[in-house]
C-alpha cells in the first residue's frame, strides 16, 4: 500500500486504534482541539487561527508551490499537501497546519529519548504533533506519525504556553520528539526560542531528513539533537523507510560541525540491517567524520506497525554489534531497549570504571564528576550539568 492510499483508509480506523495511547500522552493543562472518535475533521476545521504560512517554499506558476524544507522538494499543486501530509497549498500559499497544535505532550526522563551524555537524571517536556516526511515500516508511532492532523486529537498551545508548561512541571528541557520534528519546523524553531528566554534547553529526536539550509538555522537553538540512523545502507533507506541515505549523513556532518551534542540511535532489525560489514562500516564512518566520541545506542527492535512478521532482536546479536563498535574505535557504544543490561551503563573507555549505571530509566551516577572520571581523571564528552556545557 503506498502513503496515499494508507492515509485515506487511515481516517476511518487510526483514531479509534490509537485511542488509549494518545490519552495517555496528552498535558491536561491545555486545551484540546478535536476530540477522537467525535468528528476530529469538523472540530480541527473550526479551530481559530488554523493556518500559519509555512518556510523554506519558493513559489510557481500556476499557484504551485515547492517545499525546500526536506530532500523530497516536493511539488505541491493548489489544494494539496505535501508527502508529510501537514503543510498544504492554498491558492499559491504554502501553511503548516500543525503550528500551536501539538498532539502529544507530556515530561519524560531525558534518558528515554534516549540521551545518555546529556544531562542524566532530568526531566523533557516532550512534545509532538502529527505527521512525518518517512515511512518506517517498524514506526512504534505509526498512529500520530502516519496520519494527518485532523485525524488526531491536539491540544492549543502556543511558544510561550510551551516554555511556561516546561518550566512548571520543572523540565530541564523541551524535546521535539515521537515523530519527525522536521515537518513541524516553525513550531520547534518558535518554540526553541521562547526556551531559551525561560533559561530552558532544547533537544530534538530526529531522523535527519532535512535540507541544510533549515537544519542550520535551527541548530544554534538546540543544546543536543539525537539522530535516528536507520541503516548504512541506501537500499534500506528507500524500501523500508521511503527516504534516503545520504542527506542523513550530511546532516550529522553540519551537527557535529556546527557543535552541537550529538548522539545515534541505530535501530537493529533481524537480518535486515545487522550484517557485520554494514556495522562495521557504519563505526567506521562515525569515526573518520564524527569522531569516537559520538555515542551509538544499538536499541532492540520489537514487531509492530507494518513489520510484525520479524521476531524482537536477539539479545546476543545487540552484544556482537556493541563488540564491533568497540573494536571499530567507538569509545561509547550502548545497547538499547534491554532494561538491566550491562550494555546501557556508561564506561570510562581508559580505566573501564561504571560512570553511570542505568536500569531502564533508573539512573546513578557513580564514578562521574563534572564530566571527568573519578578514578583516572579521564574528561566524558557530554553536557553534564547547567554548569558545566562543556564536550569534545
Amino acid at each position: 500500500m503506498d502513503r496515499r492510499s494508507f492515509l485515506k483508509t487511515a481516517a476511518g480506523s487510526a483514531c479509534l486504534l490509537s485511542l488509549s495511547n494518545l490519552r495517555m500522552q496528552f498535558d491536561p493543562g491545555c486545551p484540546v482541539v478535536g476530540s477522537l472518535g467525535i468528528a476530529p475533521e469538523k472540530a480541527w476545521a473550526e479551530t481559530p487561527e488554523k493556518f500559519h504560512e509555512a518556510l523554506y517554499y519558493k513559489k510557481l506558476e500556476h499557484k504551485e508551490v515547492q517545499c525546500l524544507l526536506c530532500p523530497r522538494e516536493c511539488m505541491v499543486g493548489d489544494q494539496e499537501r505535501g508527502y508529510c501530509g501537514v503543510r498544504e497549498n492554498r491558492l499559491g500559499t504554502y501553511y503548516t497546519l500543525v503550528y500551536n497544535r501539538p498532539c502529544t505532550a507530556r515530561p519524560d526522563p531525558i534518558e528515554k529519548k534516549p540521551f545518555y551524555h546529556f544531562h542524566p537524571r532530568t526531566l523533557a517536556y516532550s512534545l509532538a504533533t502529527a505527521g512525518c516526511n518517512m515511512n518506517c515500516k517498524y514506526c512504534q508511532n505509526w498512529e500520530i506519525s502516519q496520519v494527518r492532523p485532523e485525524q488526531v486529537r491536539s491540544f492549543l498551545m502556543t511558544s510561550k504556553d510551551c516554555a511556561r508548561r516546561a518550566a512548571d512541571l520543572d523540565c530541564l528541557s523541551i524535546a521535539y520528539t515521537y515523530t519527525e520534528p522536521i515537518v513541524f519546523w516553525e513550531y520547534m524553531y518558535d518554540c526553541s526560542k521562547e526556551a531559551r528566554k525561560a533559561g530552558i534547553k532544547n533537544v530534538m529526536i530526529s531522523a535527519g531528513f532535512i535540507e541544510e539550509k533549515p537544519l542550520r538555522a535551527l541548530l544554534p537553538l538546540m543544546d543536543a539533537v539525537k539522530i535516528d540512523l536507520k541503516a548504512f545502507s541506501d537500499t534500506y533507506y528507500r524500501e523500508v523507510c521511503r527516504g534516503r541515505l545520504e542527506p542523513v549523513l550530511e546532516a550529522l556532518k553540519i551537527i557535529r560541525e556546527m557543535g552541537v551534542w550529538l548522539e545515534i540511535v541505530y535501530l537493529v532489525l533481524p537480518t535486515m540491517n545487522d550484517g557485520p560489514d554494514e556495522i562495521r562500516a557504519l563505526c567506521t564512518w562515525v569515526r573518520k567524520e564524527l569522531g569516537p566520541d559520538v555515542p551509538i545506542h544499538f536499541s532492540r527492535f520489537h514487531p509492530t506497525y507494518l513489520m510484525k512478521n520479524l521476531p524482537p532482536t536477539p539479545v546476543d546479536t545487540l552484544e556482537r554489534l556493541w563488540k564491533i563498535a568497540r573494536s571499530e574505535g567507538i569509545r561509547y557504544p550502548y545497547i538499547g531497549n534491554v532494561p538491566g543490561h550491562p550494555g546501557e551503563s556508561t564506561l570510562c573507555p581508559e580505566c573501564g570504571v561504571r560512570l553511570i549505571h542505568r536500569t531502564g530509566y533508573n539512573v546513578r551516577v557513580e564514578a562521574l564528576r563534572r564530566g571527568t572520571c573519578k578514578d583516572c581523571g579521564l574528561k566524558i564528552p557530554g553536557v553534564w550539568d547547567t554548569q558545566d556545557k562543556s564536550q569534545t
